[in-house]
C-alpha cells in the first residue's frame, strides 16, 4: 500500500490524499477544499480504478479559463503515486 498527500496548484483544493494498493488499485481518495460535491463524486468514482486508467481520464480536463482543474491536478497527484511503484521496481 502506497499514499500520497498532494497540495494541488492553481486550483480552489487545498490538499489531496491518494492511496493504492500492491496492484496500482485505488483504495482511497480525499480533496479537501474546492467544489465538495464533484469531487467526492470524482473520488467515489475512482475508487477501485487503477491508477493509470483515472489519471488519463482526468488528465487535461480545466475549470473556466483556468489552465488546469481539480481533477487535472488529481491526474498529476495520482501520477506521483504510480511513480512510487516505479521506484520500488528498480531497487528490486
Amino acid at each position: 500500500m502506497k499514499s500520497i498527500i498532494y497540495t494541488p496548484v492553481g486550483v480552489c483544493s487545498k490538499f489531496m490524499e491518494l492511496e493504492a494498493d500492491e496492484n496500482q488499485i485505488i483504495t482511497n481518495a480525499k480533496v479537501i477544499g474546492g467544489c465538495n460535491g464533484n469531487l467526492k463524486g470524482i473520488c467515489s468514482l475512482i475508487i477501485g480504478m487503477d491508477i493509470d486508467t483515472a489519471a488519463k481520464k482526468m488528465c487535461g480536463i480545466h475549470c473556466g479559463s483556468k489552465p488546469t482543474s481539480c481533477p487535472d491536478q488529481m491526474s498529476t497527484a495520482l501520477r506521483k503515486l504510480q511513480a512510487l511503484y516505479s521506484k520500488n521496481d528498480d531497487k528490486q
